[in-house]
């Protein structure tokens, strides 16, 4: 979708008073998502929401020169809804006016080669006066057409499609993330879910890890992994929960995944305690009990006090196998839940990563699609 910016009348009047010699048409067009994340391949985004919506969720990469603060946003909101259109366009005169020349310096700093792609919420009043100030300075800019919440649309639908996916699963310590990192060296794609969510999936999950992105941003950033991958040939993903963490998977991938192929990898306590030691022992004792405690309930009073005091006697090993007692029946519940035609069971006695990928990999062959 291409065409020329049919700009919000009340636009060019507010620039006028402005900058009374430059009314002129402004040197702009209006692209569809599809077309403006291919653009953005080349071109910069300029995001002119207010911080706080950018903060939520945006195009990865783009970056905020927002048209309001979060209060001025909040005051013309206020001024809309109790006086009406006009005066909230000229309450946002007043506020926006005395900085335009720094967000037009900043504009000018961010083209390449004189490009910019600019968007707002809905592609409205914010975007299109942007537009229409750094189109002033020359810049050639592309509005997105609906605006951030068109692209929303869009890569939900994308993530909604069914494609080719393998889902590797296995108990807690199967060391499942580095074999699916040692398949991607091979040349296999994958999407590291839990990388993206910045947490592991279980009560201990967040140790080590940055704060988490909300549940918006997550699906951006997963829709432009997802779109670099060739569409014929299958993608792992790692068997999550629908949450990873406070972040949700959206709804129709998450169902993709369980009707999709599943290769579980299984492996004893024994095998699986050394990576789990050396993995957790690094943690803070605080930080491993208190994600104990937040378990305490599904382990029971008589586990919670022995994981504790193990973890406090610096026997992490113990600790460790009190919880996956928890964590193993949980899994192998949820597995029989499946349906058995779509499972691959590959069982191994050693916890070698480079082995384990290899023999996952023969399993897949087996795969019917």
């Amino acid at each position: 979708m291409l065409n020329t910016l049919n700009i919000n009348p009340v636009i060019p009047s507010i620039i006028s008073k402005l900058f009374p010699s430059e009314v002129h048409k402004m040197n702009s067009e209006k692209v569809g998502a599809e077309l403006f994340l291919r653009l953005a391949e080349k071109i910069p985004v300029c995001d002119v929401r207010s911080p706080l919506e950018f903060n939520a969720g945006h195009i990865p990469g783009a970056f905020n020169i927002p048209i309001f603060s979060d209060k001025e946003r909040e005051s013309v909101g206020i001024k809309y809804k109790n006086e009406g259109r006009v005066p909230a366009i000229m309450e946002g005169l007043d506020l926006a006016g005395p900085n335009m020349s720094v967000k037009l310096d900043q504009a000018l700093k961010l083209a390449e080669e004189n490009h910019l792609l600019v968007h707002c919420w809905r592609g409205g009043m914010r975007s299109e006066a942007m537009a229409w100030l750094f189109s002033l300075a020359g810049i050639h800019i592309h509005v997105l057409d609906g605006g951030y919440k068109s692209y929303r649309h869009f890569i939900l639908e994308k993530l909604s499609e069914k494609r080719k996916m393998i889902v590797l699963g296995g108990l807690t310590g199967s060391g499942k993330t580095h074999i699916l990192n040692h398949l991607r060296r091979l040349g296999q794609q994958f999407i590291d879910m839990e990388s993206l969510a910045s947490h592991k999936g279980s009560a201990f999950g967040s140790l080590g890890q940055l704060p988490q992105p909300t549940t918006e941003h997550f699906a951006n950033m997963l829709y432009y992994e997802w779109r670099g991958y060739d569409s014929e040939a299958p993608v792992w993903l790692e068997d999550e929960s629908r949450n990873i963490g406070t972040v949700f998977m959206p709804d129709n991938l998450y169902e993709n995944m369980q009707k999709s192929p599943a290769i579980i990898i299984m492996m004893n306590v024994k095998t699986r305690l050394p990576r789990l030691v050396e993995e957790y022992s690094k943690f803070p004792n605080d930080s491993l009990i208190a994600s104990i405690s937040r378990i305490s309930k599904r382990l029971g009073g008589d586990n919670t006090r022995d994981a504790i005091s193990a973890v406090k006697a610096g026997d992490f090993a113990k600790a460790i196998e009190i919880t996956l007692s928890y964590y193993d029946k949980t899994y192998l519940f949820g597995l029989s839940r499946k349906s058995a035609e779509n499972i691959i069971y590959v069982r191994t006695d050693t916890d070698n990563i480079a082995e384990n990928a290899g023999r996952i990999l023969e399993a897949a062959e087996k795969i019917k699609w």
